[in-house]
């Protein structure tokens, strides 16, 4: 049994990082509880899939240009202060989107400015954050270190959206996930306060810049084993995702079902994670695998087959099952994309390739927001889904025909 449960060694033998697990755990309840609520209140607003689309549109342009700005300042300055700062940001604008909705604001452009904000903040500090993780963690442990702050972002996915759309359903306001999320921000600032200086390593550049980020990605030329990670994902994320659907499908689809509309869009929000955190809880074998890139390819494929199956349901607890196999195989993709990342890459580079693979994990989804919420707009839910499930599992055949060699990268001689 112990070989098949998830390796906590990493959280026994190293304070720096279980102090960072148990910050992002519960700073991700706070902000998936929040999530759930902007899209919610954007739909009680304005009772448009596309509006709440918008969303991902506006969280979108601060990823990119910020999130490979955050990854060069990560290799010139202390990836802590980074961090602490960027903690601070997002405490202050949980508590600007708290007052909103105290204050009983009905303009839709407020929440797009403030989640734009927000995404500003996280993607100036994640890419610190990311990069802090092989620097506290032996490269022997990173696998397992990584499969644990999976669990613990899958936490947040799962428990968040259930609670945002239990207490928002109880209470009859978005206010109440909102505060949750500054409270639980607070802890990531305790976190990112605690950790030890790590300042730029040698080899580094002194200062980021247009130069720095433009060296990040040259570095990426050539390196398609890398590259594959980027593009895999923004296949997956960007025609795969239908979160922005939610709202809408959890009102057409399962108005006959339990609870109210926000509980279901809790439920719907949820599932993926739950199965996400379900494959990380019994990831021992995962541990072991090898041959990522083939693990990455299937993966994406059958999220790709599940969320079109999710899209013919009608059932709740039918679409619960297929999008929490849909978070099983996305969960594995990531493991093993972050793992190839981290193993693969010099830490003079880490910082800008992970501000650029901030922009596609991150920024992705948001773009999935809008791709859905625009097709749902002109073709109907249940095309946008099931369309875009089709098209992962169509576009991962072609990526692997573009590169096939993915197919063959082995954890045990990491090549770019």
């Amino acid at each position: 049994m112990p070989k098949l449960m998830i390796d906590l060694s990493p959280l026994r033998e190293i304070p720096a990082y279980r102090r960072l697990f148990t910050a992002v755990s519960i700073s991700n309840i706070g902000q998936q509880m929040t999530s759930v609520a902007v899209g919610i209140q954007v739909y009680n607003l304005t009772h448009s899939s596309f509006a709440v689309g918008l969303v991902g549109l506006f969280q979108l342009i601060p990823l990119v240009s910020l999130g490979l700005f955050g990854g060069a300042m990560s290799d010139s300055y202390d990836r802590r202060k980074i961090g602490l700062i960027s903690a601070i940001g997002m405490t202050t604008t949980s508590a600007l989107l708290l007052a909103q909705a105290l204050l009983g604001n009905t303009e839709v452009i407020v929440l797009y400015l403030l989640v734009a904000i927000a995404s500003s903040f996280f993607a100036a500090g994640n890419p610190a954050r990311q990069s802090i993780i092989p620097r506290i963690v032996p490269k022997d442990r990173l696998t397992s270190a990584n499969s644990l702050s999976m669990l613990s972002w899958n936490i947040g996915f799962t428990a968040g959206p259930l609670l945002g759309g239990i207490l928002i359903g109880i209470t009859g306001d978005v206010a109440t996930a909102y505060f949750v999320d500054v409270l639980a921000y607070l802890v990531m600032v305790w976190a990112m306060w605690a950790l030890p200086s790590l300042p730029p390593v040698a080899g580094a550049p002194t200062r980021p810049g247009l130069a720095s980020v433009r060296e990040g990605f040259a570095f990426l030329k050539g390196k398609r084993n890398i590259q594959m990670t980027f593009y895999a994902d923004i296949v997956a994320m960007v025609f795969g995702l239908p979160r922005a659907l939610f709202p809408a499908i959890a009102y057409h689809w399962y108005s006959d079902s339990i609870g109210s509309t926000a509980v279901r869009v809790g439920l719907l929000t949820a599932a993926p994670a739950f199965g996400a955190a379900i494959s990380a809880i019994f990831s021992g074998p995962l541990t072991r695998v090898t041959k990522q890139g083939a693990a990455i390819t299937w993966s994406i494929v059958g999220w790709g087959c599940a969320i079109a199956a999710f899209g013919f349901t009608r059932q709740l607890w039918v679409g619960l099952l297929f999008l929490a196999l849909a978070g099983a195989g996305d969960n594995i993709s990531a493991l093993y994309r972050t793992t190839m990342l981290q193993a693969a890459v010099p830490d003079e580079y880490r910082g800008r390739l992970q501000g650029i693979f901030t922009v596609v994990v991150a920024g992705g989804p948001r773009l999935g927001d809008f791709e859905a919420g625009a097709v749902a707009a002109v073709a109907g839910e249940a095309f946008s889904v099931i369309s875009g499930g089709i098209a992962c599992v169509v576009l991962m055949g072609a990526l692997i025909r573009w590169h096939p060699r993915f197919m063959d990268y082995d954890s045990r001689n990491p090549t770019l």
